[in-house]
């Protein structure tokens, strides 16, 4: 019994991996899209699709495994974690397809400042990288300096807000678009956290509070 138990876990961390790599992946391609001027929609669209489906099947795998093997502690808070970063990494790649679907929207945005995007991405993906890690080697130390990066991404979404409010004559489409983004970002890097979150309820058991 323990040993098919064993199985289903490995089962269950293999397929958290792949919705990472592809979800990893969603997110930088939307992003380059938008530096390019080239939103890959539908591909995009595809992945998100994709993940959300995996998403499906790591929570139908984790009901499963407790209802037939009833697990405890350790192997029981990491089903219990895993449903969450499933949904984690269903999101990136819903908000991946987000970006993408602010070039269809807004069109050409190529007279655009993409300096703050570019800034705040390059730290989301780092996010997104660290997350991803810190759940491979179970690393709580990484976990927590995800977290420490999510104030950065936080700041920059509200200053180009607060910009947006005290410069009126800033261009209506260039300053939207951006603010999606960034908004979007900012939520990717709030998951990435609550991966970080995770991680560390599955090696020490314990919750971290969320805002």
């Amino acid at each position: 019994m323990a040993r098919l138990m064993d199985i289903a876990l490995e089962r269950l961390s293999s397929m958290l991996m792949d919705m990472a790599v592809l979800s990893e992946k969603s997110v930088s391609t939307s992003i380059e899209a938008y530096g390019k001027g080239d939103s890959q929609m539908e591909e995009i669209r595809a992945w998100s699709e994709e993940l959300r489906m995996l998403q499906e099947d790591v929570s139908e795998l984790a009901v499963d495994i407790i209802a037939r093997f009833q697990p405890l502690a350790s192997d029981l808070r990491f089903i219990r974690a895993a449903m969450e970063i499933a949904y984690g990494f269903s999101r990136f790649g819903r908000y991946a397809y987000d970006i993408a679907e602010v070039l269809e929207m807004w069109g050409d945005l190529s007279k655009c400042d993409h300096s703050m995007v570019e800034i705040t991405a390059k730290t989301t993906k780092e996010m997104i990288r660290m997350s991803i890690d810190a759940f491979s080697n179970r690393d709580v130390e990484l976990a927590k300096n995800v977290k420490k990066l999510d104030d950065f991404v936080d700041e920059k979404y509200r200053e180009h807000v607060d910009m947006m409010i005290h410069d009126p004559k800033k261009d209506v489409t260039c300053a939207m678009s951006t603010a999606l983004i960034l908004r979007y970002l900012e939520r990717i890097s709030d998951h990435s956290s609550y991966i970080g979150d995770s991680v560390i309820y599955i090696v020490t058991g314990e919750k971290a509070p969320r805002k």
